[in-house]
């Protein structure tokens, strides 16, 4: 089994650059958003208003990439895939952001649902994008945020089939998880949130709906990615969807 640490250092040494869910064990992932301290104000504003979709985890401060939450990390190497944005635009992928790197960026993690998958995997709970080895589900949505300066855009959120009887479990799991997105925004039908096709998903990776299985949409991580688009920033970094950054801690060791 990789820790934490071990996966952060495959990360550093470009080892490991696929999705990062399905670890066996229960330490926290991070959504991230970098972006230049102007706009930290109201980014932060807009993750207050939209706890949901951006439960903040850590603020690491301008010019500093160690998170508190990783011993010895650094937030310029250690997501598997970078998105690099300007002015709106996507103009880049990266495994590595040290060369653009800013003294006045402030790194904003965002809890990922990837951390309570392990609690409903220990409940009996079949997670099918990790047994076909993919990346989970995202659909933008017709929910919109709450804006707070240039920050607006819809709720995005992730889909895993849950077979119909076990759906109320996984909603009781997750609601424990508040600060991982919690519980689910949405069971059931998905055109009711404007999702028209499960098979074309805006991020990640299609994941089939069998017999006897309901589609549970929890809100993501990727919401402020939409939202920092939408803004149309001089520069603006984000991990990859799926690819999050890994940290040592615990949800229960959170403060």
């Amino acid at each position: 089994m990789n820790t934490p640490a071990e996966v952060r250092e495959q990360i550093r040494a470009g080892k490991w650059n696929k999705p990062t869910t399905g670890f066996n064990f229960e330490t926290l992932q991070a959504n991230m958003v970098i972006l230049p301290v102007q706009y930290a104000g109201a980014f932060k504003e807009y993750t207050r208003s939209n706890p949901k979709s951006c439960p903040v985890l850590e603020v690491i401060h301008p010019g500093s990439y160690v998170s508190e939450l990783a011993d010895g990390s650094d937030i310029r190497k250690d997501v598997p895939k970078y998105r690099i944005y300007r002015q709106g635009e996507l103009v880049e992928q990266a495994e590595d952001v040290t060369e653009i790197w800013q003294n006045d960026f402030v790194t904003f993690l965002i809890g990922c649902s990837f951390t309570f998958e392990n609690a409903l995997i220990d409940s009996g709970i079949r997670l099918r994008h990790i047994e076909e080895k993919k990346n989970v589900a995202m659909y933008r949505t017709n929910i919109e945020t709450v804006e707070a300066g240039p920050f607006h855009g819809p709720m995005v959120v992730s889909m895993r089939p849950v077979p119909q009887e076990q759906a109320k479990l996984a909603a009781e799991i997750t609601e424990k998880f508040p600060r991982t997105h919690g519980g689910p925004v949405h069971i059931g039908d998905p055109r009711e949130i404007g999702i028209q096709n499960l098979a074309k998903p805006d991020y990640g990776e299609a994941i089939e709906l069998k017999e006897g299985e309901v589609p549970v949409f929890w809100a993501c991580g990727v919401t402020p990615q939409e939202a920092v688009l939408r803004a149309k920033l001089p520069i603006a970094i984000t991990h990859e969807p799926g690819h999050m950054f890994v940290m040592d801690k615990t949800y229960n060791e959170l403060d």
